[in-house]
């Protein structure tokens, strides 16, 4: 027997701030922790709003191999496609594997046990977290690993993503003295969620001049690397419409043609005295014999 779920109420700026985006990031298979972690929630206020979305229905536990994955259920499915649009106004940017550099003008004073070291190719670094994004000091800079970043265009992503690290290059700064330039992006992609995407990277890698398509099992991902490569395919069904109606002229122009070359054809048939087979008796041109 169904039963119904308990009323569990939201604030309506929650909803939009923090509920909504989390089922968009659970909907494309990110562990809480880690969705939680791009937008900016700590670890308990994530749990929180999940067992608040568990209790109404809106999302699921499923338990497989000792592994916990959670995913949404048919309504708070239904719930994301009617907010696309409105709620989330085409924010198909991303910007992946973003990196801000910060050189170091001088050095600060970092406690023992406060990094992890991490042997490189000619250099040790000390990785760790600041702010809950991950950082890494070389001999020479600071490197700020920003998070995955969504929004509508370009310069958007881009400018969340430089928020983000100079937040964290304050925190930086501020907690352990050191002095920091300006930062960098030394390493990133602007990549478009596609669901076209999202399908052939799945088996595919595929690969043009300006753009490909790579393995994602996450949100699809289409990647250009040029702007004019970026304009051309979002005006791909534009183009394919002109085509059409070019294409639907075309053939009312053979039509014609065909009916004219019929006419034409009748007509020389009746002047040279031809049958539908083309044979028969044809007038001289000194008009005194026929020939066959």
């Amino acid at each position: 027997m169904y039963s119904r779920p308990p009323d569990i109420q939201f604030d309506t700026a929650t909803v939009r701030k923090w509920v909504l985006p989390l089922l968009r990031r659970i909907d494309v298979g990110e562990y809480p922790t880690k969705a939680g972690h791009i937008l900016g929630l700590s670890k308990s206020h994530t749990w929180y709003y999940m067992h608040k979305l568990e209790k109404c229905n809106l999302i699921r536990r499923e338990k497989r191999s000792n592994v916990v994955f959670y995913e949404l259920t048919k309504e708070s499915t239904k719930l994301l496609r009617s907010c696309e649009g409105s709620v989330f106004p085409a924010q198909l940017y991303r910007f992946d594997k973003c990196q801000v550099s910060y050189e170091i003008l001088a050095e600060g004073r970092y406690p023992k046990g406060s990094f992890k070291p991490v042997e490189m190719v000619n250099w040790t670094a000390l990785l760790g977290t600041e702010l809950g994004v991950k950082v890494k000091h070389t001999p020479r800079s600071w490197i700020v690993h920003v998070e995955v970043i969504q929004g509508r265009n370009a310069i958007e992503v881009t400018n969340l993503a430089m928020n983000l690290a100079n937040l964290v290059r304050y925190a930086l700064c501020t907690k352990y003295g050191c002095v920091l330039s300006d930062g960098k992006v030394i390493d990133g992609e602007i990549a478009h969620e596609d669901p076209i995407a999202q399908l052939f990277g799945r088996y595919f890698t595929v690969r043009a001049n300006n753009r490909k398509i790579d393995h994602s099992w996450g949100p699809g991902e289409l990647e250009h690397t040029q702007r004019d490569a970026v304009v051309s395919y979002l005006q791909m069904p534009e183009g394919v419409k002109k085509i059409e109606v070019e294409v639907t002229a075309l053939r009312g122009e053979v039509a014609a043609m065909r009916t004219d070359l019929n006419l034409l054809t009748s007509t020389l048939k009746e002047i040279f005295g031809l049958d539908s087979n083309g044979t028969g008796k044809a007038p001289m041109i000194g008009g005194n014999e026929y020939v066959t």
